[in-house]
Order: C-alpha cells, then structure tokens, then sequence
C-alpha cells in the first residue's frame, strides 16, 4: 500500500514515459487537373469536382466552376488499414459535375468519368509521378471523354495510440488527480476497422471486382535465390499461408482432373495426349503439385557434429557412393566439432528398397581415411513429411563403431542430422544434392528475372561556338554529325544544318537507346567534323545515365545546355543542347512480336492487375538423341529444360547421362494478357564439363511455344511435343517433352473479356510510335542485355540459350520462310478462292436445286433489304457454332508441313544458316543474288500488275483516253436514268437474274465491262 500511495501524491509525479505508437500506412492522391472534359452544365461546361474511394474512405475535393480544363493540385490523403493487403485494394476515382452551379434546375451531379486503379499500380512516395489517365465509362450508354492527371504515392508513419498526443501533454499533465484517466482498453475505431480485416479473402475480395489469381506475387530480382512467392513451385521453400486464394468455383475447377482425349494420329511430329492419372476420391486431399508426377526421394540433412575423435577434415558419407564436403568448425572451436549444414536427396523406390532396408551414416577423415564412427536407420521407420508440413527437427544421435575391430575406444562423438521422406515439393530440394544432377553448380533448378529495361531518348537540338578548321575550300558547309554511345550502343545523327548567321548546328532528331537497371552506364555524346577525310572531334560530353529524368506519359521534358569538352579549342569547346529522359510509358521489346510473352510498359505504376495464374508442369522427355560422347565411345545426353514468359525465366535440374529424363517440377507466371506465348525449350548441358578458361555453350535440343489464349479456362492438357530443329541436313527429331499446362483464371471475367479490346502495346506506342527499323534494331540490343544480365548468373543461362528462347534470328532472311508466308497467304484468301468457286458452279447450274434457291434466297432479301445485314451475321455465326466441332482438343506445337521444313531445298538450308555478312564463296554468293534477283523480278511483276489496275480506275475520269471517258459518262448518265425512272428493287432483280443466267444464254467470250477496262490506259507505257 505505501507505494500506491506515493504514486498518488502530487508532489511527487511519476517519470513521463514516452507515448506509445504503431506504424501506419498512408495513401496520398494529388489530384492535379483533367483535360477536355464534356460540358454538362447546359451552359457549354462543366463545374467539376472529384470523389476518391478507397477502403471505404470517401473523400472529395472543391468544386472548380464553369472549366473544361479544370485544375485542382488538391491532396487526398486516406489510411491504410492492413498495408499487407494493400495491392488487392481498389481505388475509384470518380468526376462529377456539381448540379449547383448547372444552368436550371439540375436533379443529380452528372457523371463526367471514372478511373479504377488498384494498389499494385501505388507507388512509393520518391517514386511518383504524374499520370494522365483516360476516364472511363460507366455503363455502355454512357458519354464520356477527357482524362484525369492524378499522382499516387504511399508512406508509412507512426500514430500516438490512445488519447497520448504530444500537441497536448501540458494538457495531459495538468489533468486533476482525481479524475480517472480514460481506459486503455477503449480503442478509436479505425483500431477495429483494422481487426475486422484480418482475413483478406473475406473483407477485401468479396467486395471487390478483382480478379482472385493474383494472390501469387512474381518473384524478387534475379540475384535472389529462394522463391518464397512461388506457391506452385515444387523445388522451392512453400509458406503454408501464402498459398493462392481461388474463389470457390475456381478451386474446383482447378483441382478437377481433366482427362482429354484425341483421335490416334499416325504423323510423329504431331503432340500427342498424355493419358493422366484417373482423380483420387472425393476425402483424398489433391496435392498443390497436380500437374506433376511426384518422385520419391530419401532426404538427409546433416548439420554438425561433436566431440569427434582427433581428424584433420572429416566429411559423411552416405551409403558408399554419396560423399559431403569437409567440415568446418565455428569460429574459436575445436576442430572436434565440425559443421556441415547440407541436406541430400536420395532417388528412393520402395520396391527397389526392400532390398536395402537400412541406411548407413559414417563419418570419415578425409586425410587419413580413417573411420570416425556411423549411424544405421532403418527405412521402414523412417517419416514421411508432406508440405506445407514444417522441416522436421535435426536430432542428436552417437557415433558407433559397428563391427570394426580397429575402431574400438576411437569412435566418439555424436552427429546431428535429420532424415525423412519426401518428394521434389519438399521445401530443402532446391539446395539440395540430388543423386540423379550431382554437378551442384550447374545442375540445380534456378528461377531469373530479366533486368528492368528502357528506352532512353536523346533529342540532339542545336550546337553553338563550335570551333570549325577555318581553311575550307570555298562554297563547303563543314559536315557536323553527333555520335552517341551507350554501352555497347552506337548511333550518328544526319548531318547538322547551318546557321551562318549565328554559327550554329541544328538538328532536331531524336536517338533512342536501351538502358538496363540499375543504371550504372554512362550516355556519351561525341561532337565530330566529317568534312575532310579523317573525322576530327570537335568535343565531348559525359552523363550518367541515373542523373536523366524520368516520365511515364507524353508531358514535355525541359531541355539542357550542356558544355563540351576534349575538343582543339582548349577547356571550353562549345556547347550542345539537349532533350534527354528515360521512357517508361513504353514496353522494351525484347523477343519477336509474334511470340511476344508480355506487353507491360516499364514503369509499375502503369501495370494493370494480373487477370489469372499460368502453371507450368514439367514432365519429362522421351527418346532423345545421344549429343555428346563420354568414355570414349559412349553416347550421352545431360539434358535440362527452361521456359520464358514475362521477365521470369525457369530453368530445371540437369538430370545426367540420361534420354528419358523425369523433372516433375511445377511452376507459375502470373498472367496480365492472354494473347502472349510460353517459350519451352530443351538443352544439353556442356557447360558443367568446361573449364572456367574453356567455356563451352549448351546445345539446344529443341523448343516449344503454347499461346495462352489458345488455353480453356481452369482446364489441364498434358501432351507430348516433337522436339524439332532445323540443321543444315535438314529436319531432325531430337525427342519428345511432355508438359502439362493449365490457365487458372474465371472464364467470364469482366477484365478477361474487356482486355480483348484493349491496345495490344502501351499507351505510348501509339502516341510516339517507333519506326520498323528502329524497332527491330532496339530489340537486338535489348536481348544482348538481357542475356549478358543472365549470363551473370549462377548458374549462368548461357547466350546461346537466352538468343534461341527469344528467337533473335527471326528477322534473318530465308528463302523457306518466304515460301511459308506466301502459303499462309494463299491460305487466308482460299475462302474467297472457294466463295468464288461456288458462285461459278451457281452460275453454270451444275447443281440445278442449288441454283434456284439461290434465285429463291436473292428475290427474298431485294425484295426485303433489311434482312440482308442481320442475315450475314447470322450466316456468320453459324459456322462459327458449325466450326466448334472441329476446334482443337489440345495446344498445337511446331507445324512443320507450315513452316515448310519437310520439302526444304538443301541450297536454301545453306542459306537460311549463312552467317552475316556471309562467309561462303564468291561464286556461291554470285549464283544466289541472281536467284534472289528472279524473285524480285517475279515481285516487281505483280506490284506493277496492282499499279496498272488502281491507275485504270483513275483513267475512267481522267479525259487521258478521251473516247474512253466520254463513253463512260455516257452510261453513267443513261444508269442514273434508269435508277431514276425503274424502282431499284426491280433493277437489283434484273442484274442478279443477269449475273445467274443460264449457260446457253452466256458467250465464250469475256463481258464488255471487262473488256472496257482492260483497254483503259495506265501509265506503264511511261515507264523508262
């Protein structure tokens, strides 16, 4: 009792602790300004306003009167109540026009537009910028137009709980003694608000339209070893709480096995259905890994060892094969107690096992060979651990010396370790020593990312007091070019023009270079006089790369004067103005638009939300050819597989010395576009067998491409496809992979089916698009940096791979491809070749039935013409249904009778694998421009053919045949006549009656029309 009444005295307060506090998540939107807004106010425009939604948070700012263009630069500021759900919240921005200031009696605000963001497109506050983003509408029947400049950003800060506030601690102090202070356990509301979301799947996604697959993040940089986002991935550690949330229609459709069945198809390069695993009943839990064969594998973790018998470097062995590596003591310990901390897995087979039912653990001294001690296991009691169960706990076990004589009174010590049985879903398979890839370092399962690529752009404006050679000869202009170096990037602007006024160099021209993260290089720009023969350097300017500005939209940059340097006028040689930022509105492309496995522009911020998951089962491979040999005579293969969409790439376990490997490892991408395509390829692993002076590529074996949009929703297909490759011999089967691969995602879903008439690229491809050529040569060097950031990796994904996956060649030219875009072509217009055949056959009356219903159909819509339009539409979509019975049961692989590979001419394979510039003989070169000469001949044929008959039509009023045209406005005349005076129903039934006239009505000969125009004159005959 005494101290409690010491603490109620008054002279006496108790020390001031310091207010307690909790971190908190802001969110902050500055509202900046709309643009070309709809009037609304009945007055020819609009008195806007903006409301912000977030988390059940509204707030809005003033109202800006009578303003198209109206401006705000307003902060909205909202808390965040759980920052780990943050991404999945939704943001509504919505513009209204306020009915106060509309001309009359206006019932309600009308609505001007909305945008719908979600919290994977915040930014962190450093890194926003202003986005301009398009209103949208909505219900279809709305008019909408304008966009909404807006800057997002988040920060985290700290709150005083309770009543504590430091604005009023006299307040506090001063309070009676007295008076109760307020109860702690009493908490403000936003506390509960907190409390009550929890559990995201139920407060956040019920309530929103997002779709539920991008509960899977993608993964952290490419220098990060351990997955743990990958929910999926079989090899890599799995949090049992960061498994995906699927609705429960989803769910059911995801862990449904789909069995898909085709008809037996004799051609071998065809994929062929893998008949899956009849579905376990309905109490068996379906493991996450369903699209994989699970592999058993006996799984030992050793982690240290003590009070060994006196040993200079001792390492365990397993069994009499599996060696670790030497033990190294902690730091200030005896060399008695070694550390190992490796875990192994061990190919384990119950039926091969009963064989071998024990498993023996020994400890040896590496310099000696002397036995330490061992422990035997039975495998029978060995546990079985199943994810997302946790590591099973290294246990404390003593060393014996078995029926060794010798090892009497010298085996001491105990061992720690852990033994268990698992699959490749087990959390310790990635970094583990696996019995089937023993080279640690070049055989185990990695997952990269490809580096954050941009478009750095370089506008060259003018140049001033450069200091020109003054001995010119007369009437010269000196010949001043900029070159621009990034990297391994070069690029020469046209020549400058000439101011003579103020001696200085204009250029306007833009440079567009790709930069990759993190920004390390540096943009040098070379000032060159290109006027006599040897360039003289007139001067030079250095900037680094991460000092430019960065935008994201089409908003003017400010331009720079820059000082140069280097050049024969001393310290100062002029100056150069400049226009520099770094593109983020843009999408880097680096792999072939046609196989192109994302769309998303560089920046975050303008990503839209993930609209489904793709997963990735690895099987394994059949019959694949011998591509190495090994102990002399001996054919062996050393094959592993990687797959690439979007910026992850995958690479499996190399499984040595086999043709008929088993990975069975599952993976998953997040899918922001269904029209992309999953690269799979297969490679021989040389790299692991090379010295670090004598690298040796890997050998590509062959690929796969799966288009998703090609893939039913939440559906399994498990196939085998022909690995193919094109060697200058010719085709060549390598072998079979078979894979199984599933799109998770709602069939229905309003994103899934607004995204199909979305722009294909960003925003920016289209406001600034890029040149062809520009393009192509962009994406070159972007692979370059994609594969020297992958070739830096360990283990390296070698050059040649990260070229074949992106298809680096594909521009190249190739005289097999020509043939095969021909017959693409002639295979798109073989409908109209057919639409044509039919009304040939119609108008011989092959079919006499046919013929007259025909007429019969023709007479029905002259007679009622609004039937015409919605009777195509209908024709239209009955063959589609018509179709549906023909639709493709499972993804197709490589096509070779369309790609032309089977009936390749030798001479063209030699081609097509010619280097550039080309290494063959003169001769051999000579003979093939000639041909290639034919072919344009053949070419400019027909392009003069095209030329002839749009400049014939020209002809018709042109008065350059006067007879002709005189001729031609005379029917003209006489037909407008006659549409005058006949009503057109019945002049409709006399041409079409005309046209299907019956062939003993008809002449051999062509019509008059025809004859007409062929005789109109062209401008061919001007040709020199």
């Amino acid at each position: 009792m005494r101290p409690e009444q010491q603490q109620q005295q008054p002279s006496t307060p108790p020390p001031q602790q310091p207010p307690p506090t909790r971190p908190v998540r802001k969110l902050v939107i500055d509202v900046a300004d709309a643009r070309d807004l709809l009037p609304k106010d009945g007055l020819g425009s609009s008195s806007a306003y903006v409301v912000a939604d977030f988390d059940g948070q509204k707030k809005r700012t003033s109202t800006i009167t009578r303003s198209l263009n109206p401006v705000w630069n307003e902060s909205l500021e909202f808390i965040v109540s759980d920052p780990n759900t943050m991404e999945y919240e939704v943001l509504e921005i919505e513009v209204f026009n306020d009915k106060r200031m509309s001309n009359g009696s206006a019932r309600k605000n009308h609505f001007l537009g909305r945008v719908k963001l979600y919290g994977s497109q915040f930014a962190r506050k450093g890194d926003e910028g202003l986005i301009y983003f398009q209103l949208e509408k909505k219900s279809v029947f709305s008019w909408i137009r304008g966009e909404i400049g807006l800057r997002i950003y988040y920060y985290d800060d700290v709150e005083y709980v309770g009543d504590h506030d430091p604005n009023n601690q006299n307040d506090a102090n001063t309070q009676p003694p007295d008076k109760e202070p307020p109860s702690h356990q009493q908490q403000p509301p936003h506390e509960v608000r907190v409390m009550e979301v929890q559990h995201p799947t139920e407060g956040v996604t019920d309530n929103l339209h997002q779709p539920p697959m991008v509960t899977v993040e993608e993964a952290p940089p490419a220098v990060t070893v351990q997955m743990e986002n990958y929910p999926n991935h079989p090899n890599h550690q799995i949090p049992h709480q960061v498994q995906p949330e699927y609705q429960p229609e989803i769910r059911r459709m995801q862990t449904g096995r789909v069995r898909v069945m085709k008809r037996p198809d004799n051609n071998d390069y065809s994929p062929r259905v893998i008949p899956r695993r009849s579905a376990a009943g309905e109490s068996e839990r379906i493991p996450a890994y369903d699209l994989v064969e699970p592999m058993q594998y006996l799984f030992v973790r050793i982690v240290k060892a003590r009070g060994l018998s006196p040993n200079e470097s001792p390492y365990v062995r397993i069994g009499n094969s599996v060696r670790s590596k030497p033990g190294v003591p902690k730091p200030n310990e005896p060399s008695s107690n070694p550390e190992w901390h490796q875990v192994f897995a061990l190919a384990y087979n119950k039926p091969e096992s009963e064989n071998s039912s024990t498993l023996e653990i020994s400890v040896w001294d590496a310099q000696s060979e002397n036995f330490l001690g061992g422990v035997c296991f039975d495998l029978s009691d060995v546990p079985v651990r199943d994810p997302p169960d946790s590591p099973l706990a290294p246990q404390w076990y003593r060393l014996e010396g078995g029926d060794d004589p010798n090892a009497a009174g010298k085996v001491t010590g105990d061992i720690q370790l852990s033994v268990w049985i698992g699959t490749q879903a087990d959390d310790a398979f990635p970094e583990s020593w696996s019995s089937d890839a023993p080279y640690i370092s070049h055989t185990r399962s990695k997952v990269y990312q490809s580096p954050k690529l941009w478009y750095l752009r370089v506008t060259i404006i003018e140049a001033q007091d450069l200091q020109i050679a003054p001995n010119l000869p007369p009437l010269t202009a000196p010949e001043v070019k900029v070159k621009a170096q990034l990297g391994f990037q070069s690029v020469r602007t046209r020549r400058g023009v000439m101011n003579n006024h103020t001696a200085s160099f204009y250029w306007h021209e833009d440079l567009v270079f790709v930069a990759g993260e993190p920004l390390e290089d540096s943009l040098i720009l070379l000032l060159e006089d290109r006027t006599g023969p040897d360039p003289v350097l007139l001067g030079h300017v250095l900037i680094p790369v991460a000092a430019i500005e960065q935008r994201i939209d089409e908003r003017h940059v400010a331009s720079r004067w820059l000082s140069l340097e280097g050049g024969p006028g001393g310290s100062y040689c002029g100056r150069i103005h400049l226009r520099m930022c770094l593109e983020g509105g843009y999408h880097v492309l680096d792999e072939a638009a046609h196989v192109c496995s994302d769309f998303r522009p560089t920046s975050k911020q303008l990503w839209k939300p993930a609209i489904g998951i793709l997963e990735l089962g690895i099987l394994g491979a059949r019959g694949l050819l011998p591509m190495k040999a090994r102990g002399g005579a001996k054919g062996s293969t050393d094959p592993y597989c990687v797959a690439k969409y979007g910026k992850k790439w995958v690479r499996t376990r190399t499984i040595t010395d086999s043709f008929d490997p088993r990975w069975n490892e599952q993976y998953t991408w997040q899918v922001y576009d269904p029209c992309t395509v999953l690269t799979i390829g297969v490679f021989d692993n040389w790299r692991m067998f090379a010295d670090m002076a004598d690298e040796k590529p890997d050998f590509r074996i062959g690929k796969i491409r799966i288009r998703v949009s090609t893939l039913e929703s939440n559906k399994v297909y498990t196939n085998s496809y022909p690995l193919l490759v094109l060697q200058r011999t010719g085709l060549k089967k390598m072998g079979e992979i078979e894979v199984a691969v599933r799109f998770a995602c709602p069939s229905l879903l309003p994103d899934m089916c607004a995204i199909y008439g979305h722009p294909l690229l960003p925003r920016m491809h289209y406001l600034r698009p890029l040149g062809v050529a520009q393009q192509e040569a962009l994406r070159g060097a972007a692979t370059k940096m994609v594969a020297a950031w992958l070739q830096r990796s360990e283990p390296p994904l070698g050059a040649e791979v990260v070229r074949y996956m992106l298809d680096a060649d594909s521009h190249t030219w190739s005289m097999r491809k020509s043939k095969a875009n021909w017959f693409r072509i002639v295979g798109v217009l073989a409908w109209a070749v057919g639409l044509a055949k039919w009304l040939d056959n119609i108008r011989r009356w092959k079919n006499t039935v046919t013929t007259v219903l025909v007429h019969l159909l023709y007479l029905v819509l002259v007679w009622y013409p609004d039937l015409i339009v919605p009777t195509l539409f209908l024709y239209v979509c009955l063959i589609g249904i018509w179709y549906y019975r023909f639709r493709p049961k499972s993804p197709a692989g490589m096509d070779i009778r369309l790609s032309q590979a089977e009936t390749v001419d030798p001479e063209d394979l030699d081609e097509e694998f010619d280097t550039f510039p080309s290494s063959r003989p003169p001769e051999l070169i000579r003979a093939r421009y000639d041909r290639l000469r034919m072919l344009a001949a053949r070419v400019q044929t027909v392009l003069g053919d095209f030329a002839t008959q749009g400049e014939r039509i020209q002809a018709l009023v042109s008065w350059r045949d006067p007879r002709a045209t005189k001729l031609f406005i005379g029917v003209c005349l006489m037909i407008t006549v006659v549409l005058y005076v006949v009503p057109p129903k019945m002049v409709a039934v006399a041409l079409g009656f005309y046209f299907l006239r019956h062939p003993m009505f008809r002449e051999p000969m062509p019509p008059t029309s025809l004859n007409f125009f062929r005789r109109l004159p062209s401008l061919s005959d001007r040709l020199m």
